[in-house]
């Protein structure tokens, strides 16, 4: 990767847009130029790339011609209009949101999952993140998948607010000083507080009872993974904690495979970390090992006492960092390394 490219974020002021800039850096991604990008309300403001103070340009105005890499997290109606205007001008746009990822054209990629699925970017210039909590979920089950099959999957999320942005995680802050200063917390507008809770909703109900959130695991697990015959049955949870997001995940293999050797795919799984002691403290958790950290962490592996080839399993990730911007970063890795 000695050659530098111009690369352009989109939503560089955002949660996901500031660590999709600080990985760049980071991770000495060969950048020529840099754009930083956002809607009008924010053109003007600057961010700090590799020691420069940047201009924010209004995306609106922005001409993508010269262009080589879009890193976009800006929302699905943005990534709506302005991603096939970039991939018009060729520029190859890594998009954060959901817009695309369920479009067949559309590689939908996760580095150490599935990274062949990128030379198909061709077709539209555009490559999709996958949703945060699919993400962590597939760099765990990968190994396991490849060692033994998966026919079932039953995972409960429980994720972090930034997840929904810095207003919610606003939220949770002053929701907390009110609690701890004696107010009782109650719904505001049929939305129960999220300070010292746990909400079993995250986006919008669909008709069969699950919520898009949910089913976005569902058809994404299917997608990454190229098996339409695994059973996904997940339950996404909103709890009180700003960074990183934990998942309890019960998975029926195909053949049965024990808790050690499950231990030893992922000791030598890419992007994973085991931290699995049956002792107080020997897990990982979203604060202690997640939070502003690239790797998966996985623990309380076990063998499924209710099921005869069922393994579970703890896994936690930073869902702004390996949930979104990190893994937008390995894909334009990638891009630039095996087919520019």
């Amino acid at each position: 990767m000695s050659k530098g490219y111009s690369v352009a974020v989109l939503g560089a002021t955002g949660l996901v847009g500031e660590t999709l800039i600080s990985i760049l850096e980071e991770r000495d991604f060969p950048v020529s130029r840099f754009v930083p990008l956002a809607s009008a309300r924010s053109a003007g403001k600057s961010v700090r790339f590799r020691g420069e103070d940047i201009p924010v340009q209004d995306v609106e105005k922005f001409d993508f011609a010269g262009v080589r890499i879009g890193l976009f997290s800006a929302g699905g109606s943005v990534s709506a209009e302005h991603a096939p205007r970039a991939a018009a001008a060729g520029c190859v746009v890594v998009d954060n949101t959901s817009k695309f990822r369920y479009e067949a054209d559309v590689p939908l990629v996760v580095p150490e999952v599935n990274p062949e699925a990128i030379a198909a970017y061709t077709s539209r210039n555009i490559i999709a993140n996958p949703n945060c909590s699919t993400i962590q979920m597939m760099v765990a089950l990968k190994p396991i998948y490849d060692a033994a099959g998966i026919t079932r999957i039953n995972v409960a999320t429980y994720q972090s607010v930034s997840g929904a942005g810095r207003r919610y995680m606003e939220t949770l802050r002053q929701q907390a000083g009110r609690s701890l200063g004696g107010e009782q917390l109650l719904p505001e507008g049929g939305v129960k507080p999220i300070a010292f809770n746990v909400i079993p909703h995250i986006d919008e109900f669909q008709p069969n009872g699950y919520t898009k959130e949910e089913m976005k695991m569902v058809w994404e697990t299917h997608r990454i993974l190229g098996d339409d015959s695994i059973r996904v049955n997940p339950t996404a949870v909103r709890v009180p904690v700003y960074f990183g997001h934990s998942e309890a995940i019960h998975v029926e293999t195909r053949r049965k495979i024990s808790a050690a050797e499950v231990r030893e795919l992922l000791s030598r799984a890419p992007g994973v970390t085991v931290l699995d002691e049956a002792r107080p403290g020997g897990y990982p958790t979203a604060l202690t090992e997640a939070a502003r950290r690239d790797q998966v962490f996985v623990g309380r592996i076990r063998e499924d006492i209710s099921s005869e080839r069922g393994i579970d399993l703890w896994v936690v990730a930073d869902n702004i960092r390996k949930g979104a911007a990190l893994n937008s970063v390995q894909i334009a890795e990638i891009l630039v390394s095996e087919y520019f």
